[in-house]
């Protein structure tokens, strides 16, 4: 995990883990859907993209998002202001009052939200958070005239063209879809799924962590950005390793991940809630005490 060094000297215990940058792995009116981002190229520059004070993050909205809806900011669970989160631990309409910056296009700071509350966060099976600010979409359009990204249904295909941007760097780094691994394990944490990306071209570093990996196809958020094998050595934090379907480990160091941020969708109800209990849910839920 990949949070910045610098930034978090004092608070080594938050820096372990998905230091977001290092390689750092590391959503118009008042009933139709929120205008998407657009932009001459998907991932080319830094629309819907935001800075928290130690990893990179996003404005997104879902495919049926309503303007009126109170706007999204997707980064990773280890960059939760609370510090990383143990294993199985899950938080649901958490309050939260953390201060996100919002990027124009250019990279130059458009102006900050707040967060109200966090949707849903974890570290388990895969790493992420999803704050709810205090203004919806139009507002933030009408005031800061940013728009958000849109969160894709489904994970990449091998292959499939990416860009990792950085909020935190003002950085875009680009490449493609390596292949999807069925677990990576980093210290005492275990994700399914994770993103690999092919390199060169995305050799993400500290800040990087909770970057949204967005298609250069569609333009749509397919991943998190969380983490990448620094050193070379085995499932420990800062070097995760991959476990295949029969269970044999492989390092790959300098290799650079991300996580799933499809599986939200499973879980959302007709108004556009998260429902851990809905059928089909794929999100972890909170362990059972």
């Amino acid at each position: 995990m990949k949070l910045v060094r610098s930034v978090l000297v004092s608070a080594l215990a938050c820096s372990a883990v998905l230091l977001s940058g290092s390689q750092a792995h590391a959503l118009e009116a008042a009933e139709a859907p929120a205008a998407p981002a657009k932009a001459a190229a998907p991932g080319a520059d830094y629309t819907g993209i935001a800075a928290l004070s130690n990893c990179s993050a996003s404005l997104v909205r879902y495919a049926e998002s309503a303007g009126t809806d109170k706007a999204m900011v997707l980064t990773n669970g280890h960059c939760y202001e609370g510090g990383f989160l143990n294993p199985g631990v899950v938080l649901v309409n958490r309050s939260s009052t953390r201060s996100i910056t919002l990027l124009r296009p250019d990279a130059s700071n458009a102006g900050t939200v707040r967060a109200s509350r966090i949707l849903y966060g974890t570290m388990t099976k895969t790493d992420m958070i999803v704050y709810e600010v205090n203004e919806t979409y139009d507002a933030i359009r009408t005031r800061l005239n940013v728009t958000p990204l849109t969160l894709a249904k489904q994970g990449p295909a091998d292959g499939a063209g990416m860009a990792v941007v950085s909020g935190y760097w003002k950085r875009i780094y680009t490449c493609s879809v390596q292949s999807t691994i069925p677990e990576l394990r980093e210290g005492d944490w275990t994700w399914k799924s994770s993103i690999k990306y092919l390199q060169p071209g995305c050799e993400t570093i500290g800040g990087t962590s909770g970057s949204p990996v967005v298609s250069t196809s569609t333009g749509e958020v397919i991943g998190v950005n969380n983490t990448g094998n620094e050193d070379g050595a085995r499932c420990t934090v800062n070097n995760p390793c991959e476990v295949d379907a029969a269970g044999n480990v492989t390092v790959d160091q300098g290799a650079a991940y991300g996580q799933q941020t499809w599986w939200l969708y499973t879980c959302l109800t007709a108004t556009r809630t998260i429902d851990l209990n809905k059928s089909g849910c794929q999100l972890a839920k909170p362990a059972r005490r």
